[in-house]
């Protein structure tokens, strides 16, 4: 009798789009939400210093204080096109590009 009854019961329906429509939106959500906070945390902050670095190597002019990205201090005595020539001793200078430039000092006040 048992067997009777289990011939009848009807077989489950597999697990489809027709019963859960939402089902493939409600999985993009979570990744969607991911990209965000990573454009937020990783993206723009990098964005922000590349513009900021731009702004600052146009705005270099002959006479300012500057540090470069190998940790060498000196005086810009030329700017060029490029290239900025770094006055860094009595009777030294050195020619080195534009983006090698991290950091304007700002002049001392007496």
């Amino acid at each position: 009798m048992l067997h009777a009854f289990l011939a009848q019961a009807q077989p489950a329906a597999p697990p489809g789009p027709s019963q859960n429509p939402a089902g493939g939106i409600g999985f993009f959500v979570p990744l969607i939400f991911i990209f965000v906070i990573m454009y937020f945390v990783m993206l723009r902050p990098q964005k922000k210093r590349q513009q900021e670095q731009q702004r600052l190597i146009s705005s270099l002019k002959t006479g300012d204080r500057v540090v470069t990205n190998a940790g060498i201090h000196g005086l810009i005595s030329n700017v060029k096109e490029a290239t900025v020539i770094v006055k860094v001793a009595d009777n030294v200078k050195i020619e080195m590009e534009k983006s090698a430039i991290t950091n304007v000092l700002k002049p001392v006040e007496s």
